[in-house]
């Protein structure tokens, strides 16, 4: 198993936005498992989870680790082809509904820790819209294509590269951009939160 596996393949990008497939690949990154397995612990039927782990092989996010002679069957067993993966969605990360699902999974993970976020479509709509302007804001996509593939640096130095490029590669007027939606961003924000906890 690797490390870290760079994943831009779109197909493979929409796979991971199901949670199940998610649950999956946290379970095979710790073992290696069948689907018999998997769909115990999961409370599935082997058939949907054998549906998932099918897909899955196809886009290369899990592999067969090793076959073994149970009877008159032969059984898989199966695991993430890494650690950690590091999703490099190019443009498909400025799609406002990509940047809409993950703004609200990120606030029902807020209100999970206790965050009080009000539900406003207007205001969330509005963070949505700010969002994906910081995305494209300061990062040059040559630049981070380059970072997504080098192979012998970790995912937090990555990240630390990322932001490194976004601070060294625009204009001074394009920086200026850059902290100005920040400051609107954070408080659009916190207009939504009614308690922090």
């Amino acid at each position: 198993m690797k490390s870290i596996v760079t994943i831009s393949d779109p197909e493979a990008l929409q796979l991971m936005a199901d949670d199940t497939r998610r649950k999956i690949i946290h379970m095979l990154r710790a073992k290696e498992m069948t689907v018999s397995q998997l769909a115990d612990e999961l409370d599935l039927t082997p058939q949907a989870v054998y549906h998932h782990i099918k897909k899955m092989l196809k886009a290369g996010l899990v592999e067969v680790s090793r076959e073994e002679r149970v009877e008159h069957l032969i059984e898989s067993y199966y695991r993430a082809v890494a650690e950690a993966f590091l999703f490099h969605m190019g443009e498909a990360s400025f799609a406002p509904k990509y940047v809409s699902e993950e703004l609200q999974a990120a606030i029902n993970g807020l209100r999970q820790i206790g965050f009080d976020i009000e539900e406003d479509p207007e205001k969330i709509s509005r963070l949505v819209e700010l969002e994906t302007k910081l995305a494209k804001c300061c990062l040059s996509g040559k630049y981070e294509e380059a970072i997504t593939r080098l192979e012998n640096v970790g995912f937090l130095t990555k990240q630390a590269m990322l932001e490194l490029v976004r601070q060294l590669s625009p204009s001074d007027e394009e920086y200026e951009e850059f902290l100005r939606l920040k400051r609107e961003h954070r408080d659009a924000l916190k207009s939504l939160v009614k308690r922090s906890p």
